[in-house]
């Protein structure tokens, strides 16, 4: 008898660590940060440190709007790193609008490692932070990219702002385990950011675009989001667009528009 005990014992240690390192396994694949601390370059632009609720300590690349342009308060994808988007700084400054690029726990010098819940607190660092500069919620875009979508949606679902911009979104990461990935992958993430449940809490104007070419994130859902979202929205598709093509092909020409069409001063009493 005893020998059985230990023979089950035996099974469930190496079932348990099977497990747990098939679940350790799905979140080195989602998250993949740049060790890479890189300082910025461009003009009116510098690199902020911002503290978390949770002791962390954040890179955050910063450049303060012109009078009554709005800031930026953009969350990056998976493989993020501020030195990637030199274009999409530069249509943001060249318009005279601002940005807060926070750059998540474990990416690109900020301190931790990142999780679900790691990242929905560093998106309300960023937030907080703003807020402390004298930023009202009215001045603050939330937008998101892939991953990072994700994070801003679940902000713009507790937070008031001006408008959240969503670019190539997803539905959730557990819809694309089941699109690509083994049979009961799903079972083994703990991270699962499911935009899908928080989208319909989102009380601001929405854009979102995606490119019908995108290989990384499936066109679709970006438009099963959109047929979440409540009004007022805006869906861009970008034909032949691909994940990381959006701003070189002109997202910030529909950006800027859809921003004018809903003015600063009717978001002010959002709650």
């Amino acid at each position: 008898m005893k020998r059985i005990w230990w023979v089950a014992l035996i099974v469930l240690a190496v079932l348990a660590t099977l497990y747990f390192g098939a679940r350790q396994y799905a979140r080195s694949i989602l998250y993949q940060p740049s060790a890479a601390v890189v300082a910025p370059s461009l003009p009116g632009v510098s690199a902020q440190r911002i503290e978390t609720s949770d002791g962390e300590t954040l890179v955050a690349w910063y450049a303060r709007p012109q009078p009554g342009q709005p800031i930026f308060l953009y969350f990056d994808g998976n493989g993020g790193a501020p030195e990637m988007w030199d274009i999409r700084w530069r249509a943001i400054t060249e318009h005279g609008a601002g940005f807060l690029a926070v750059y998540y726990r474990g990416y690109s010098g900020s301190t931790g490692s990142p999780s679900e819940r790691g990242l929905i607190t560093d998106a309300r660092a960023g937030y907080d932070w703003l807020i402390a500069q004298g930023y009202q919620p009215s001045d603050i875009v939330i937008h998101g990219f892939s991953l990072g979508s994700a994070v801003a949606v679940q902000l713009a679902a507790e937070r008031p702002a001006r408008a959240l911009i969503l670019e190539a979104p997803m539905t959730g990461i557990d819809d694309i385990a089941r699109e690509h990935a083994p049979a009961g992958f799903t079972g083994f993430m703990r991270d699962t950011f499911k935009s899908r449940e928080f989208i319909p809490r989102v009380n601001m104007p929405v854009l979102i675009a995606h490119g019908d070419a995108d290989h990384v994130i499936p066109f679709a859902h970006g438009e099963r989001l959109f047929a979440l979202a409540h009004e007022p929205k805006l869906f861009v598709r970008f034909p032949g667009g691909d994940h990381t093509t959006l701003p070189r092909d002109g997202l910030y020409d529909h950006i800027w528009p859809f921003l004018d069409s809903h003015p600063a001063e009717r978001r002010d009493g959002q709650g």
